[in-house]
């Protein structure tokens, strides 16, 4: 890892710090980014589930008794339980995303300096492999949980899926209220023909800042469902770039999103057409009440040589109180013909003939604003990969829903 982790830094160091001036980056928060208040620090421990809080045990419990279950601390050391047949989790990835090829920006391929960092400074990257041919018959959780006043944390993780394989793999990022920083960063490969559900679960404490990013990379006739689902984070942000590169690649991106009080989140998405006859599908939907701020900037690029593409681009927001505001940004970058593509965006507050609906059978108004909220998620957490966790993630939004003053009893 050293070399890994020198070349990551030296990436790092002749990278420029990102600005709200650059598109990728407008309607951010990074101008308030403080790194001298963080510090990176390993873990003492190796992780386990007896770490965890109750209700993120639940959580990994709602995956069911079979689960493979890795939980680690601060991105650190930590034991698989309940191996499977085909499946191999441990340290080390072949290539850290810190210093692999530039992402892809609207204004062309741009080093990212946060995935350089990650790779200067994780601790312990992880690898889940799964063999080829193999559908491994019960999913696969990985639980990052962060901890100390201060930390910078790194967590890394690799899903490698070979040929004609299939798994079920969900990442979970977590800490309590202290104040720290978090960098995950997620590579996912899914080989020819393999499919892959993949949901990454971001429950930060409100204090925290995320600068995460997720890259899949499809191979021919492969298949990804991937979903976040954030609830926490004062500022937190999750980049998602899916790029097929085989031919009749389909890859859906999913997204639900709920911030309250002066919490912001921000989500940008690449859907990348390298090769003939791809398929993405992207839906993305948030609520924000308070003083929440979210954000969404989305593109889909179709390369040359990339007919027979089919894309769509959704993003629909929720506004529920007079200081929340929500940005939609839509992209289209086509450079061949033959192609389908769409895209569609919406901000707004609660439709008023829904409420007198509800209202007019007796429903008060803020039980009738929570029940609308959450009917307007719930056709998006249904779709989350592993379906055992949706009514814990359901849940969750209903807690939020709660603390931001639309109660089931009032």
């Amino acid at each position: 890892m050293r070399e890994q982790r020198r070349r990551s830094w030296e990436g790092y160091s002749r990278a420029t710090l990102p600005s709200e001036s650059e598109e990728i980056w407008r309607y951010s928060r990074i101008g308030d980014l403080d790194l001298s208040r963080y510090s990176p620090r390993v873990a003492s421990h190796e992780g386990s589930l007896d770490q965890l809080p109750g209700p993120l045990n639940a959580l990994v419990e709602a995956a069911g008794p079979g689960a493979s279950v890795l939980v680690t601390v601060n991105g650190g050391a930590g034991r698989l339980e309940h191996p499977q047949p085909g499946l191999d989790v441990v340290p080390g990835v072949e290539e850290p995303l810190g210093h692999g090829e530039p992402l892809l920006a609207l204004a062309g391929p741009a080093a990212d300096p946060f995935g350089m960092l990650n790779g200067a400074f994780v601790d312990v990257p992880w690898r889940v492999t799964v063999a080829p041919g193999v559908a491994l018959a019960a999913p696969v959780v990985v639980v990052h949980w962060l901890e100390g006043d201060g930390l910078a944390a790194f967590p890394c993780l690799q899903v490698d899926l070979g040929p004609a394989a299939s798994a079920q793999v969900v990442e979970v990022v977590a800490c309590s209220s202290e104040p720290l920083l978090s960098v995950p960063v997620a590579h996912l490969q899914v080989g020819p023909g393999a499919s892959l559900g993949f949901g990454h679960v971001q429950l930060l404490g409100q204090r925290a800042w995320q600068l995460g990013n997720q890259v899949s990379r499809l191979g021919r006739d492969a298949t990804l469902r991937s979903m976040t689902v954030a609830f926490g984070g004062e500022y937190a942000r999750a980049r998602t770039d899916s790029v097929l590169e085989g031919a009749g690649g389909d890859s859906e991106l999913l997204a639900a999103y709920f911030g309250s009080g002066d919490q912001m989140h921000d989500l940008r998405t690449v859907q990348h057409h390298a090769a003939p006859k791809t398929r993405s599908n992207l839906l993305f939907k948030g609520g924000v009440a308070g003083t929440a701020h979210s954000v969404y900037s989305g593109l889909i690029r179709v390369e040359k040589g990339a007919r027979g593409t089919n894309a769509f681009q959704t993003n629909r927001n929720l506004v529920l109180s007079e200081g929340a505001r929500a940005f939609s940004v839509p992209n289209l970058e086509i450079e061949d013909n033959d192609v389908r593509c769409s895209h569609a965006s919406a901000v707004g507050p609660i439709d008023e003939a829904q409420r007198f609906y509800l209202e007019s059978r007796g429903v008060p108004a803020p039980s009738a604003e929570r029940l609308i909220a959450l009917g307007f998620m719930d056709d998006v957490l249904e779709r989350f990969p592993l379906p055992a966790m949706v009514p814990w993630l359901r849940r969750a939004l209903a807690a939020k829903l709660d603390t931001a003053g639309f109660t089931a009893g009032a």
